[in-house]
């Protein structure tokens, strides 16, 4: 219970910086970078960023790739925060 707790705490205190609200969504995609690609979840998404569950833990760096697969459009990825298996994103503007 304190685990749910924390993430929905967590997820309050993230809404309220985003300039723009995020779609609740279930999305599969796929983070790239450094010659490497893992598969992943997206659960929320805006034009701004996108929150990601990963199938495991990883040390994520700065700056990657991701592609969902539905619109296989490339997006620049900037690391926001990230706890256990779930992360936040911002995409980089071109």
């Amino acid at each position: 219970m304190k685990d749910r707790d924390s993430r929905v705490n967590s997820r309050i205190i993230m809404s309220d910086r985003r300039k723009i609200d995020r779609s609740e969504v279930d999305l599969v995609a796929y983070i790239f970078g450094d010659g490497g690609s893992q598969r992943c979840r997206v659960f929320n998404i805006s034009e701004d960023g996108a929150g990601i569950e990963l199938s495991t833990k990883l040390h994520m760096p700065a700056t990657f790739k991701m592609m969902l697969e539905r619109d296989r459009i490339i997006r620049d990825c900037r690391l926001v925060w990230s706890s256990d298996t779930r992360i936040g994103v911002v995409f980089k503007a071109d």
